[in-house]
């Protein structure tokens, strides 16, 4: 029984870049990078019928590639901090991409997220981690950005029942369309 989830790979220059912020907080267990991800929809433990059926309809996705950055570190939790994550910032497309998934999941029979979506990196899982030393570390290397990436697929992500952290493994690829030129548009090249 495959766990799965939809999601978006982090390129290898950007993966390297967050992995600059690995270290110095105790009690955090560190995200290998090349298992960095944006999580679109968790989809959870479901039979080989149903897998099936979310590949074919998520290959129903007609979306146009785009740009994204990441910016900034935070932490989820509140008082009792679980994660340090590498916020996204906010892209329209997105979030329609997600939004779409969401639509679809639900269309399968899958139970309707029940968290508002807040597009991250998860850079590491922490136990007893206090407040105060997450808040330390947040000070010192929270102001990260990467530079901007493109994104030109969307993955369905396959993993082990762990305790978190990967691997992940690309189950299947769905590539995003070149945005169409309109009328007067001049082509935007990102080196």
């Amino acid at each position: 029984m495959p766990r799965l989830f939809t999601g978006l790979e982090i390129p290898p220059h950007v993966a390297q870049s967050l992995a600059m912020m690995r270290g110095g907080l105790p009690g955090a267990r560190w995200i290998d990078p090349e298992n960095y991800h944006l999580t679109l929809r968790f989809i959870g433990d479901i039979d080989d019928a149903m897998a099936r059926d979310i590949a074919g309809m998520l290959g129903r996705v007609r979306r146009e590639s785009f740009e994204l950055r990441l910016e900034g570190l935070s932490s989820f939790g509140g008082r009792k901090p679980r994660a340090v994550v590498a916020a996204v910032t906010p892209a329209a497309r997105l979030m329609e991409l997600q939004a779409e998934h969401e639509r679809l999941l639900q269309r399968l029979g899958l139970e309707a997220e029940g968290r508002k979506y807040t597009p991250h990196v998860t850079l590491a899982r922490l136990r007893d981690s206090s407040s105060r030393q997450v808040a330390d570390y947040l000070s010192a290397r929270g102001h990260y950005r990467s530079s901007s990436f493109a994104v030109s697929r969307f993955v369905l992500f396959s993993s082990r029942a762990s305790v978190g952290g990967g691997p992940y493994v690309v189950e299947a690829a769905y590539p995003l369309e070149a945005p169409e030129l309109r009328w007067g548009q001049s082509p935007q090249f990102t080196p």
